[in-house]
């Protein structure tokens, strides 16, 4: 077992329980240099208990997600831009399944002033939002409720979603490795999310960039099934080369901007049918 400085230990107690460390808020904690804390944060790194983010690190696990209070915390505000991107892309009049996750609840309160809805999702939170708009039908999909973030999950979950083929399907994933394949950690979370690709038309995913740098070991499916994705930063090349060559539109949100407009990071193939 690797052995933490007591200072390194406790920064990663507080990164399990907040989401996120920033450098500067620790150096003022510990009362050393932020120099210091970035070594701490390298070294906690190296072993692949932290992955570095812009000014501080975040929880690095391949086997357990985190804890649902805390994800709210990481990447905040690229999840808000996310959710009103992708929400412009969706038209009053149409059906849509929105799935578990703190960025597709991002999509539903981006949502409220569209008109004649109809919203399938298998996410409390979600309903939670929406049900109270007049102009929004709100279907909640029955099962177990995972008590940690307010998800329905289960075979009768599950069932439910097949019974519609809806207009668009809006899904998060845990982790999104170069070569495109969607993942997650629960692998009936993941089978609600499979239901949902099989019946949408088209399929919407919403990630922010740190999931272009975790793993995690169940798989949702593969970028090639998703339709448009919405997502906070400029793509590997890898995974953009996978993207224009399964003609995947990608948007890159733009957190700066105060109404959420999104930008192209590139066009996919003409569509030649």
């Amino acid at each position: 077992m690797t052995a933490f400085s007591h200072r390194q230990s406790e920064i990663l107690n507080i990164a399990r329980a907040s989401g996120r460390v920033i450098v500067e808020d620790l150096a003022r904690r510990f009362e050393v240099s932020a120099q210091t804390i970035r070594k701490d944060l390298n070294d906690l790194c190296e072993h692949r208990a932290l992955t570095r983010i812009h000014g501080g690190a975040i929880i690095a696990s391949g086997v357990e997600n985190l804890a649902y209070e805390a994800r709210r915390f990481v990447a905040a505000d690229e999840k808000k831009a996310i959710g009103v991107a992708a929400a412009a892309q969706i038209p009053n009049g149409c059906s849509l399944f929105i799935n578990i996750g703190t960025t597709t609840e991002e999509v539903a309160g981006a949502l409220t002033s569209h008109e004649n809805l109809l919203v399938i999702t298998n996410n409390l939170n979600v309903a939670m939002q929406l049900y109270r708009h007049p102009r929004i039908e709100v279907i909640v999909a029955g099962g177990t409720v995972r008590r940690a973030d307010g998800a329905v999950i289960g075979s009768s979950a599950n069932h439910l979603i097949s019974q519609f083929k809806v207009d668009y399907g809006v899904i998060g994933a845990s982790a999104i490795d170069e070569e495109g394949a969607l993942l997650d950690f629960d692998y009936r979370e993941v089978q609600a999310a499979q239901a949902i690709i099989a019946n949408a038309r088209s399929v919407m995913l919403v990630a922010d960039s740190t999931k272009l740098r975790r793993s995690a070991p169940v798989r949702i499916g593969h970028i090639s099934q998703i339709r448009t994705f919405v997502t906070d930063a400029t793509l590997p090349v890898s995974l953009q080369q996978v993207c224009q060559a399964h003609g995947v539109r990608v948007i890159q949100a733009s957190v700066e901007s105060a109404n959420g407009r999104e930008e192209l990071d590139f066009d996919p193939p003409a569509d030649e049918s």
